[in-house]
């Protein structure tokens, strides 16, 4: 099989690299990070507004692009490699594909078109597949009423629409929910990784109407979950990628012994066995993608597949990374560390490694 981009895909990749090479530079990641929202405002209107990407995947009938889960991977991609700092994962790959998954047709024409155009960021409200729900709804007075908290939202302190996954006894729910709801707070959280802002939604009796509830349930969420996972395997795939080529620029430009470093054997093969980790999770990565757009059966086992082998490559590459460049590694001056953190932070996100082979064991029956 042949899963090389296509021409227009390339184009997307070469532009999306083009921009982020003048926009998400190593002062520009640092000045987002280090910002009350932990983006750049102005970057973030240039990526929704100019470019058009937050439309990427959102049907043309709603205001966007129509394209899907592999224009998304290669634009995801090409993010990971800059550590980009914005909003664009989780107002894509978690809110509006949430939307495109369980939104009734009312809320697809309400949402989905102000998504496209930047206007409203939106994220998922969940803590993810290996913790229990937090969040509990009751019908009341023709409509529902919110309470509980959600925990590790991403970009859940900047959102402006909120999906949340909400459970009443043994039913799972989710919800449509702006941020300006009354009785909702929200606490930002000091992170391990800068460069994703993560947040806590406590509810105290928030009350929605009727038609805020999505379409579907429990199966509806695991949808959600799984394609959102593609979209971040495909991300950590990036970061790897940077770390491959920060390791063999340092091989080449470091001198011990009156040679370059990566002339060293033990070095050469630190190198090679980050290539092979990285195209391993390039492989499973585009599967996915492609398996996503489809559509089947098939992605819950191909989802988790991606997850469990982009996370540990790319935390794999980023230590190694590290390790060759010794203790700069984790000076300021030097990008390393903050794709260490990055790394380590995305292989917990939306399930760690172990959890997703797991997943796959039960579903072929070991």
């Amino acid at each position: 099989m042949d899963f090389a981009f296509d021409e227009e895909q390339e184009e997307l990749r070469a532009s999306a690299r083009a921009f982020l090479a003048d926009h998400s530079g190593s002062e520009q990641v640092r000045a987002a990070m280090e910002s009350e929202s932990g983006h750049d405002p102005q970057v973030w209107k240039q990526i929704s507004m100019e470019l058009g990407w937050a439309a990427v995947t959102v049907p043309e009938a709603y205001g966007g692009l129509g394209l899907g889960a592999v224009e998304l991977t290669a634009l995801l991609e090409v993010m990971g490699e800059s550590l980009l700092c914005s909003p664009f994962f989780a107002s894509v790959a978690l809110g509006a594909n949430a939307l495109l998954v369980a939104g009734t047709e009312d809320q697809k024409r309400e949402h989905l078109p102000r998504i496209a155009e930047g206007e409203c960021i939106a994220t998922l409200a969940c803590p993810g597949p290996q913790e229990p729900l937090t969040a509990s709804f009751r019908a009341e007075g023709g409509g529902f009423v919110l309470s509980g908290r959600a925990d590790y939202v991403v970009d859940g302190h900047v959102a402006d629409l909120l999906v949340l996954a909400a459970r009443q006894a043994d039913e799972v729910a989710l919800f449509c929910m702006p941020a300006d709801s009354a009785g909702l707070t929200r606490h930002a959280h000091p992170v391990l990784d800068p460069t994703r802002r993560l947040a806590r939604l406590d509810l105290d009796d928030v009350r929605l109407p009727a038609g805020a509830r999505m379409r579907g349930g429990a199966d509806a969420l695991e949808e959600v979950l799984d394609r959102a996972a593609v979209a971040l395997a495909a991300e950590q795939v990036g970061g790897a990628q940077r770390c491959l080529d920060m390791a063999v620029a340092y091989l080449k430009e470091r001198q011990q012994f009156g040679r370059p470093i990566g002339s060293f054997q033990a070095l050469k093969h630190k190198a090679a066995d980050m290539m092979i980790e990285l195209e391993c999770a390039r492989s499973a990565a585009y599967y996915a993608a492609c398996v996503a757009a489809e559509g089947g059966d098939e992605l819950p086992a191909v989802a988790s597949l991606a997850k469990a082998t982009c996370s540990d490559a790319y935390f794999r590459c980023a230590a190694e990374c590290l390790q060759i460049h010794g203790g700069v590694g984790f000076t300021w001056e030097y990008d390393v560390h903050l794709h260490l953190k990055r790394a380590r932070s995305s292989g917990v996100l939306l399930g760690d490694a172990a959890f997703h082979r797991e997943r796959v064991a039960q579903r072929i029956g070991l």
